[in-house]
C-alpha cells in the first residue's frame, strides 16, 4: 500500500499522513491528542462541542452546469457558487498544512455491483475512528490500487467567515457532485460525515437504477427481508436490531433487482435512555472500538445514558459485526414487509395500520413524523414535520424520482406495507407516556410473521388507513386511538388538525401527483 503524503491532497508542508490505521492505534492517537477518554467498557467518549446534531441550514450543493438540472433546488438543496466553494477549499487546505492527517479508504454499498469508494480525510483521529467503523472496511489487497470515487475532507477546526465565504455560519457542509468531493468545516458532529456519504449515494444510485432508502433492514430465518423507513429517533435502529432476525443495516440501504443491500458497514445508534433490558444488542455493542458522542460518564467511567445535559442526541458508532446476529455481507433478498415509522406527537395516529399501494405512496412522499429533541440543532422538543421520503435532507433529486422507483418495487414484489406510530397514543406528547416499546415490537413481529394478513381491519374515517382490530400480544383497546383518549372532543380536534396538515403539505409540495395517490391520504 503506497504511503500517502500531504501533496496527494494538494496540501503543502510536511505533516504526517496516517492511512487506514488500526482501531487500537486510532484510539491511542485520539487519547494522546486528548480528543476523548475511555468508558468503563473501553469505548472512546468524545464531546462534539457546539454542534451536537446535524446543521441542515449549513449544507450546500455546488451549482455546476453538469448537475444543475438534476438537483431539486430549494430550502433543502441550497446552491453555492463554484467560485465560493473553491475559495473555501483553498483556505481549508491551507489550514490543514503541517497538521497530522488521518485517512480512511473505504467502501459504501455492500453489493459489489454498486459499491462506491470513499476517501475520508480527517484532522481528528476520533473522527477517523468513527468513519472507519461506519463504512465498509476493505481487505488489504483491495487497498493496493485504491482510487477513490469520492473524497470527503472534514476539518472541524477550520471555520468559515459567513460574510466572506457566502455561507450561513462558521460551519459548512458543501457537496460538489461534479468534482466528486465534500467539504465539512466547523462541525465535529460525526453525523455530518456519515450523511454526506449518504447524500452522495442518493445521487449516484438512481443513475444505476437503484432506489436508495433512509431505512433499516433485516432478514428472517426463512430469508424474508423487511425494510423500516423513518427519520432519526423513530426507531429504525431499535426495531431492526431484533435477536430473532439478522440485521442487514440500521440506516441506509439500496434496493436493486437483486434485493436490499446495506450502504454502510456500521451503526450509529441513539443512546439516550438506553437500557440493556430493552436493547441488549445496542447496549453490548458499546465497547472498545465504539465511539460514544456526548455521553456523560460517572466517576467510575460508566455511561449515564439517561443524562441529556450535553444533548438528547447522544450517539454510539460501531461496526455492524458488533451486533451478534448481523448479516455479513449486508445483502438480503426482495423484502416482503415494508414499515413506515413515525413518531406522532399529537397522539392520534394508530400504533399500526396497513396501507394499500396508493396509501403507501402517499405516506412515503409525505414522510410525516415529529422531529425529536437533539436530532438537529435547535430542536429541544418534538416538532411536527413532513420530510419527503422519510429523509428529505439527504435526497438531492426531485422526490418523484425516488417515489416512482418505490412504486415500481411495490408492484414487482407485492410487499405488505404498514404505518407504525412509535410516538404517542391517547394524548399529545407530554400528557401521556410514549408507546411502550414492547407493544411496538409485538406489532412489528406480527406484521413480519404474516399474523396480520387475516385479521379484521377497520378503515379510519379521518386518516384513511386500515387499523387491525386485534394483534397478538397487544391490548386491543390501544389499537384504535380514539378509544384511548379520555376526551373524545379533544381527540377529534387533534385528529382533524393533523389531517389538515397532511393535506396542506401534500398540496403545496406535490401539486402534480396522480389523483389516486392524493385521494389515498387523510380525509380530515
Amino acid at each position: 500500500m503506497r504511503q500517502l503524503t500531504p501533496f496527494d491532497f494538494g496540501i503543502a508542508g510536511n505533516g504526517q499522513v496516517y492511512r487506514n490505521l488500526s482501531i487500537p492505534t486510532l484510539v491511542q492517537k485520539a487519547l494522546e491528542r486528548k480528543e476523548g477518554i475511555l468508558s468503563d467498557k473501553g469505548a472512546l467518549v468524545v464531546e462534539t462541542g457546539k454542534y451536537t446534531g446535524r446543521s441542515p441550514d449549513d449544507k450546500f450543493i455546488v451549482d455546476t452546469p453538469a448537475v444543475h438540472d438534476s438537483i431539486a433546488w430549494g430550502k433543502i438543496n441550497v446552491p453555492i457558487e463554484e467560485g465560493k466553494y473553491r475559495l473555501i477549499r483553498e483556505k481549508m487546505l491551507a489550514y490543514l498544512q503541517g497538521k497530522e492527517l488521518f485517512v480512511f479508504d473505504g467502501f459504501a454499498g455492500a453489493d459489489p455491483q454498486y459499491t462506491q469508494k470513499f476517501r475520508i480525510i480527517n484532522e481528528m483521529a476520533s473522527q477517523n475512528l468513527f468513519i472507519h467503523q461506519l463504512l465498509i472496511r476493505p481487505e488489504a489487497e483491495q487497498l493496493e490500487d485504491y482510487v477513490p470515487d469520492y473524497t470527503i475532507i472534514a476539518a472541524p477546526g477550520f471555520t468559515c467567515i459567513p460574510e466572506v465565504d457566502g455561507v450561513h455560519s462558521e460551519a459548512a457542509i458543501i457537496l460538489n457532485y461534479e468534482a466528486h468531493e465534500v467539504l465539512i468545516a466547523g462541525s465535529q458532529y460525526n453525523g455530518e460525515i456519515k450523511k454526506s456519504v449518504f447524500s452522495v449515494m442518493n445521487y449516484v444510485l438512481p443513475q444505476m437504477g437503484i432506489l436508495p432508502m433512509h431505512c433499516s433492514a433485516n432478514i428472517g430465518d426463512s430469508g424474508d427481508s423487511a425494510v423500516f423507513f423513518g427519520l432519526s429517533g423513530t426507531g429504525k435502529t431499535t426495531l431492526s436490531a431484533d435477536p430473532a432476525r439478522k440485521l442487514i443495516g440500521d440506516d441506509e440501504h439500496g434496493w436493486s433487482d437483486n434485493g436490499v443491500f446495506n450502504i454502510e458497514g456500521g451503526c450509529y445508534a441513539k443512546c439516550i435512555g438506553l437500557k440493556r433490558e430493552n436493547e441488549p444488542e445496542i447496549y453490548d455493542a458499546i465497547r472498545f472500538g465504539t465511539l460514544l458522542e456526548n455521553v456523560v460518564l460517572d466517576e467510575n467511567g460508566k455511561p449515564d445514558y439517561d443524562n441529556g445535559s450535553l444533548t438528547e442526541n447522544t450517539r454510539a458508532g460501531y461496526p455492524i459485526d458488533y451486533i451478534p446476529n448481523a448479516a455479513i455481507p449486508g445483502i438480503g433478498g426482495q423484502p416482503k414487509t415494508i414499515i413506515f415509522l413515525t413518531a406522532d406527537a399529537f397522539g392520534v395516529l394508530p400504533p399500526i395500520a396497513k396501507l394499500d399501494k396508493d396509501m403507501a405512496m402517499y405516506h412515503f412522499v409525505s414522510g410525516y413524523t415529529s422531529k425529536l429533541a437533539g436530532t438537529e440543532r435547535g430542536i429541544t422538543e418534538p416538532v411536527t414535520t413532513f420530510s419527503t421520503l422519510f429523509g428529505a435532507p439527504f435526497f438531492p433529486m426531485n422526490a418523484s424520482v425516488y417515489a416512482t422507483m418505490l412504486g415500481k418495487k411495490l408492484e414487482e414484489t407485492g410487499a405488505n406495507v404498514y404505518l407504525v406510530n412509535t410516538g404517542w397514543c391517547g394524548g399529545a406528547a407530554g400528557t401521556v407516556p410514549r408507546m411502550k416499546l414492547k407493544y411496538t415490537r409485538a406489532m412489528v413481529s406480527a406484521a413480519l410473521a404474516g399474523e396480520l394478513n387475516e385479521v379484521e381491519y377497520e378503515l379510519d374515517p379521518i386518516f384513511n388507513v386500515y387499523i387491525p382490530k386485534t394483534c397478538p400480544n397487544v391490548p386491543s383497546e390501544i389499537l384504535i386511538p380514539k378509544n384511548v383518549w379520555k376526551d373524545q372532543g379533544a381527540y377529534e380536534e387533534a385528529a382533524h388538525s393533523l389531517a389538515k396538515k397532511f393535506a396542506e403539505n401534500f398540496a403545496a409540495k406535490y401539486p402534480d401527483m396522480p389523483d389516486t395517490i392524493v385521494m389515498a391520504g387523510p380525509r380530515g
